[in-house]
């Protein structure tokens, strides 16, 4: 019975933040999202059949046309699947030290979205030998950002010039209506 209650206070610690979207945004990012969802064409009738979870579903899928971001968190694993193994050869003692220590600071895993990371990777990979690493590495870092989180991310969200993300997830239709509806 404790370990049934353990388990479940730990699994809703970790999906609280799943819903908490809109319980964080601040009065102007609140401004912004409405603006943006009274703005957009097909909200409407959304918003008229007080569909506030086809709005959400709406503003859960992703973005159209595609828009491009850095990812917040890849796991180290992920990170290890992408290292091609005969460039592992390549390494200076030096980089190969500097790669165990990323991971041991890092066991959470990697965000790529801080610059100083991704220029890491790279300059570890820096040689002939660590071209096929780069290109894996680059492709596992971006994704495509969903409908809410374009609204809040910062720059041009193409594949070649990925945006940052200011929020990250998804919103509830009863956060949806709670931001238009005030």
């Amino acid at each position: 019975m404790i370990w049934t209650r353990l388990v479940l206070a730990i699994l809703f610690c970790l999906l609280l933040p799943l819903g908490a979207a809109a319980q964080t945004l601040t009065p102007a990012q609140r401004a912004t999202l409405k603006a943006n969802v009274l703005a957009a064409g097909d909200s409407a009738a959304f918003i008229s059949a007080g569909n506030w979870d086809g709005l959400a579903a709406l503003y859960s899928a992703p973005a159209i046309p595609n828009f491009t971001i850095w990812k917040t968190g890849v796991l180290l694993v992920e990170v290890g699947n992408n290292i091609v193994a005969s460039e592992l050869a390549g390494l200076s003692s030096l980089n190969a030290t500097r790669l165990q220590t990323i991971a041991l600071y890092s066991p959470s895993g990697i965000n790529p979205s801080l610059v100083d990371r991704r220029a890491f990777f790279d300059d570890v990979f820096s040689g002939a030998g660590g071209v096929n690493t780069r290109a894996r590495l680059l492709i596992l870092w971006k994704r495509l950002a969903t409908r809410f989180e374009k609204v809040f991310a910062t720059g041009t969200g193409s594949d070649a010039s990925p945006a940052t993300l200011v929020l990250e997830g998804g919103i509830s239709g009863a956060d949806l209506q709670a931001v238009v509806t005030q």
